[in-house]
């Protein structure tokens, strides 16, 4: 069965971090890319990070340069988004999603991944 799952969103206040985990099962896990995504609400989804977990591609939105960053544990079937230094600009609603990966390594685009997790809340109080 194929599966996505998100966990690890709550609430903070402005500075501090947060990690999200994103299990992805019933895939091979190498030929995945691998994508964070966040909607918040008024605006469009917007692709956070992104990483193809077999090709080593990743994509980074400019308002998170810096601040988050994105890592893998194969062994594990799991991706992390440690965002730090949170604003309450990054409220939102964080998505992670599967998409394989392609000779053309580029993995921005949310209407181009397959699977999603149900999302998980990031609130950042100032």
């Amino acid at each position: 069965e194929v599966q996505v799952v998100e966990s690890g969103g709550g609430l903070v206040q402005a500075g501090e971090s947060l990690r999200l985990s994103c299990t992805a099962s019933g895939f091979t896990f190498d030929d995945l890319a691998i994508g964070w995504f966040r909607q918040a609400p008024g605006k469009e989804r917007e692709g956070v990070l992104c990483i193809g977990n077999g090709d080593g591609a990743t994509h980074v939105a400019n308002s998170v340069k810096g601040r988050f960053t994105i890592s893998s544990d194969n062994a594990k079937n799991t991706v992390y988004l440690q965002m730090n230094s949170l604003k309450s600009d990054d409220t939102a609603v964080y998505y992670c999603a599967t998409r394989p990966i392609t000779t053309a390594r580029r993995y921005s685009l949310w209407s181009e991944y397959d699977y999603w997790g149900q999302g998980t809340q990031v609130t950042v109080s100032s």
